[in-house]
């Protein structure tokens, strides 16, 4: 599956059929109904990192299963279904780091992160945040009005090679370790030509290029939608 950050907060946002079966997926979780989360999502695969619209606490189906100590014959399957596990909730615990405060120690392995890039923590903060100011000076708006939550960057180094996508804004590491580099890529879908491309360092944003259209752009990032 292409890996994609869901910064979706508001039940208004969605359709009725996508609401609904997201919101079935959170139910299941919250009730430990394991199977029920897993036929879910085995038919709707794209809510694997979802959240459960308008709540508060912003787990995911591995942090359920993290906080109900599910067995590993349900985390695994959640994880080949491509569940982040450096996904933070509210309280910005990974689900490892769920599994650690709820004292399920036999989980801790399976969810510890498997990293494919390395950048300091430190840094890649920094990166972060020059990155959501790009994302509000291209979309502030919409990130208002939406309540969208603005991508975290630890993702990323869960993946090697990630698949091009395309839409509103995407993203990808061009460059990892102390000197790490984010490129972003963004544009109105129905506006031809409002492209523009970001590289994000620790210290500073620089536009890059402007000018070109959606259609024309396939690199290899995360897209948000």
């Amino acid at each position: 599956m292409e890996p994609v950050w869901d910064g979706i907060t508001r039940p208004k946002t969605l359709g009725d059929e996508a609401l609904r079966v997201r919101q079935e997926v959170a139910d299941a979780g919250k009730n430990y109904d394991r199977p029920r989360v897993l036929a879910i999502l085995a038919e709707n695969q794209e809510f694997i990192n979802s959240t459960r619209l308008g709540g508060r606490s912003l787990y995911a189906p591995l942090h359920q299963a993290a906080h109900g100590g599910a067995a590993p014959d349900i985390v695994h399957p959640l994880i080949d279904l491509g569940a982040w596990r450096t996904l933070q909730n509210a309280r910005g615990e990974r689900p490892i780091d769920v599994a650690e405060r709820c004292g399920h120690r036999l989980l801790l392995g399976i969810l510890s992160p498997e990293l494919k890039r390395r950048v300091p923590i430190g840094i890649l903060l920094k990166v972060q945040a020059q990155f959501h100011a790009v994302i509000r000076g291209r979309a502030g708006r919409e990130v208002q009005e939406y309540g969208l939550r603005l991508p975290e960057l630890e993702p990323l180094l869960e993946f090697e090679d990630v698949p091009g996508m395309y839409g509103g804004f995407h993203y990808w590491l061009a460059v990892d370790g102390v000197e790490a580099k984010l490129v972003s890529e963004s544009w109105c879908r129905v506006v031809q030509g409002s492209g523009q491309r970001h590289e994000v360092t620790s210290a500073e944003s620089k536009l890059v290029e402007e000018g070109f259209g959606a259609a024309s752009r396939m690199s290899p990032g995360l897209h948000a939608r």
